[in-house]
């Protein structure tokens, strides 16, 4: 489904490049949902801007279906750390804008209504709480029902509870829709929830130090076992330069 090969990207020339990401190569298959954790500033957004189609690589590419990613997809969605919502827009006009972007005229209730955003639709983004916030970025994505979604640290800085909560639901759409999902945190414990597979970068430039395999991921009594916990470690044992 998606390859990235060789992929390199560096921002700048000359004296002042910045190498951020040297040689990465992975694959997700159809249906999958993939997980990439790194140290903070280790390239891991420009590596998904550039499976958007957003970043063009320095060297290597990216492919979807075998067709070379050369700007962005109407099947990929992105759903960004801030969720990137107009203010001046309500719930449904925020859900609905990229459908209009590309005149589509398919309802987003229900995905409001699968994101237990009903009766909030014509609420604007400072009456709403941050999680909510964070639901609308997220019904705007899937109201395109892409094939692929692409999350940027789609929870950061939510309470503990707030987090879970989406990070269920997000499980749950999985299961539900069938995308192909690739989701870059600095949450370990995020990583292990959502990712079937985990990939590991090392600090920026980014190149891979490992790919975990994660059997238990897809079920949510997953989280509480002794399985979970045992993945925790040692993903916090590599990400800490001990595994």
């Amino acid at each position: 489904m998606i390859e990235v090969q060789e992929l390199s990207i560096v921002y700048g020339h000359g004296k002042e490049a910045v190498p951020a990401i040297d040689g990465v190569s992975f694959h997700v298959a159809e249906g999958e949902m993939v997980a990439i954790v790194g140290p903070s500033g280790c390239g891991k957004t420009s590596l998904l801007l550039a499976i958007d189609g957003l970043i063009r690589p320095t060297s290597g590419r990216i492919l979807i279906d075998g067709e070379e990613v050369r700007g962005v997809r109407r099947d990929v969605a992105l759903i960004l750390q801030d969720a990137g919502l107009l203010p001046w827009k309500t719930v449904r006009q925020n859900a609905e804008l990229a459908l209009r972007i590309q005149k589509r005229r398919e309802s987003v209730d229900g995905i409001l209504s699968a994101l237990g955003l009903s009766g909030f639709e014509n609420r604007f983004p400072a009456e709403l709480s941050e999680g909510m916030r964070r639901r609308v970025g997220i019904a705007r994505a899937l109201a395109l029902r892409p094939r692929v979604l692409l999350m940027d640290e789609p929870m950061a800085n939510l309470d503990s509870l707030t987090r879970e909560r989406i990070q269920s639901l997000i499980l749950d759409l999985w299961w539900e829709m069938g995308f192909t999902g690739i989701i870059v945190t600095h949450d370990i414990e995020e990583a292990v929830f959502l990712g079937q597979r985990i990939v590991v970068l090392s600090p920026r430039p980014a190149r891979i130090r490992t790919v975990l395999d994660n059997p238990g991921m897809g079920r949510h009594e997953y989280r509480g076992s002794p399985e979970f916990m045992e993945k925790v470690k040692v993903l916090r044992q590599i990400l800490g330069g001990n595994g």
